[in-house]
């Protein structure tokens, strides 16, 4: 069963390689979607694939940037069918 998870990093979050960090993460597991800065100074991230790699996937990322990141919300939503894993400018 696919599933999708929407996340929103703030801290120091930006300007410290994340998206980078984030697309080279998403390569070791089976995840599609995207992470990009948002202007407010945050930074989006979508992922989706089984729940098991999602959230491999997301813990992983936050404990390679867990020295940036202040606050991080995850919200659960339907899969949208995206595929492959990029990041968005």
């Amino acid at each position: 069963m696919t599933v999708c998870k929407h996340a929103y990093y703030s801290g120091r979050v930006q300007g410290v390689g994340f998206r980078f960090t984030a697309q080279h993460v998403a390569q070791g597991f089976a995840v599609a979607g995207f992470v990009r800065n948002l202007q407010d100074g945050t930074v989006e991230v979508l992922a989706e694939g089984s729940e098991e790699q999602v959230n491999g996937f997301f813990s992983t990322l936050a404990q390679r940037m867990a020295e940036y990141i202040e606050e991080s919300k995850v919200e659960d939503e339907p899969p949208q069918g995206v595929r492959g894993f990029r990041i968005k400018y």
